[in-house]
């Protein structure tokens, strides 16, 4: 079987960056080890692809929208209500200048696409269902398959937690299904041949009728090469916590301290946290609170590259972010062999199974913190659980999801559309607990979308 011609677009990859830029640099590389890719991205990103040894022209074309970008951007940023707030606000805004991107795309692929020089034109980021594609119909004037995804988003602020949702300053989450009236909404997915959802709950924002090309492959993934080192020793007291993430209230590190506190007072825990963000000073006044002065360790933003040093050193990875998207720290910290805590919601609950790590039911804010509190002691009296589940993690993040299994998985998703394979590719759906934040009908729509993707 010929290896697919796949004209790659990522707006967003970057071998230097976090996130969204990570994760389309990371599976596009992916992709392009098992296909003939050509990625095409966005001109913010030519410098650091082109210190990987990439050739413009060659392995990759960057397009320059910054006439567009550079000041969607700025507004961007003076209407989010803070640094690190409203991201919804911000993604609504890159919607605009996307359309640019694309514009530009088509006015350099184009022809080329028309002329059949790609088997498959595939949209790798935005990651956003909510920004549309208006090169899907193209492609599909052109009779050439346009693949979208992976999508992931939408996941709904549980009720308990509307407050942190105010202190995000997620205005426009509250009209957010407002996004289908963009031009090309509807469009983007009645055009594309395949449609790759990051999450379950993804999955059943997708209208009925879409769903038998919808194919299930999680957002993100780890590269093992990057992530080489193990923990170090086995658990024993005081269990070591690691938190890594952007210090905002929905991230839930405030959670973990006082879910750790009688521990940490005990010397039966110790606590270092990860990150940096508005939400540093009212740690520092927790901590002050729960007279854990110089018991905490609130070490700051650290490199991506150096996590692993760090996670290497630690036995248990607390994360009980309730509206978590992907859960690309999850992996990363099951990877070195870290037992993961975390919310059974969202990205993560998709992640984290029974074996490997452990599970907290969505609830008011008080009866997390007790979950956390009651996971912990009970590690505290069987550090050996630690051990016991470390391997079953690591092996999963490093068998399950790496960049290689879903670009694996995705060029049987190219051989589907192009019909090199007739058989539809079966990928397991999961089956998190997603709480009452989903209405009646959206629960409904979920549970026939898994029976559909299923069969």
């Amino acid at each position: 079987m010929n290896r697919p011609r796949v004209l790659l677009i990522a707006e967003a990859a970057n071998p230097e960056w976090v996130s969204v830029p990570l994760v389309g640099w990371c599976h596009s590389q992916a992709i392009a080890r098992r296909t003939g890719a050509h990625l095409v991205t966005q001109v913010r990103n030519k410098e650091a692809i082109e210190r990987t040894g990439l050739r413009e022209g060659e392995d990759f074309t960057a397009i320059d929208s910054e006439e567009v970008a550079r000041w969607v951007w700025r507004l961007g940023n003076l209407l989010r209500g803070g640094s690190g707030k409203g991201w919804t606000t911000v993604q609504a805004l890159s919607s605009l200048s996307y359309y640019y991107f694309e514009h530009l795309v088509w006015k350099r692929f184009g022809q080329r696409i028309r002329e059949g020089s790609y088997d498959v034109v595939h949209r790798l980021t935005p990651l956003s269902p909510t920004v549309p594609s208006l090169l899907a119909a193209k492609c599909r004037a052109a009779a050439v398959p346009f693949v979208l995804g992976p999508l992931n988003g939408g996941i709904p602020w549980p009720r308990q937690f509307d407050r942190a949702r105010r202190k995000e300053k997620e205005w426009l989450s509250y009209v957010r299904r407002a996004y289908k009236l963009l031009p090309g909404s509807r469009g983007t997915l009645a055009n594309s041949s395949a449609i790759v959802v990051g999450s379950a709950a993804t999955l059943a924002q997708v209208p009925r009728v879409y769903r038998k090309k919808c194919f299930y492959i999680p957002e993100n993934a780890i590269d093992p090469e990057r992530f080489t080192l193990r923990r170090r020793t086995t658990a024993q007291l005081p269990l070591r916590l690691l938190f890594v993430g952007r210090l905002v209230p929905y991230k839930g590190a405030d959670m973990v301290i006082e879910g750790a506190a009688v521990g940490i007072r005990n010397g039966e825990i110790d606590l270092e946290i990860i990150g940096d963000g508005p939400q540093m000073n009212d740690l520092v006044a927790l901590i002050a609170r729960e007279t854990l002065q110089g018991k905490v360790r609130l070490s700051g933003w650290v490199e991506h590259a150096r996590l692993q040093e760090r996670m290497a050193d630690a036995d248990v990875f607390v994360f009980p972010s309730i509206r978590e998207f992907g859960g690309g720290a999850v992996l990363e910290a099951m990877a070195v062999g870290l037992v993961p805590i975390v919310m059974n919601y969202g990205g993560p609950g998709e992640l984290v199974t029974e074996g490997t790590g452990y599970l907290i039911s969505m609830s008011g804010r008080a009866e997390i913190v007790r979950q956390l509190r009651e996971v912990l002691s009970h590690l505290v009296s069987h550090p050996e659980e630690v051990d016991r589940k470390s391997p079953a993690a690591m092996r999963r993040a490093r068998k399950q999801f790496t960049w290689e299994a879903k670009a694996k998985q995705m060029v049987q998703v190219y051989d589907w559309v192009t019909k090199q394979r007739a058989e539809r590719p079966q990928f397991a759906v999961p089956t998190p607990e997603l709480g009452e934040e989903y209405v009646a009908d959206t629960r409904s729509e979920l549970s026939e979308s898994l029976v559909q993707v299923v069969q």
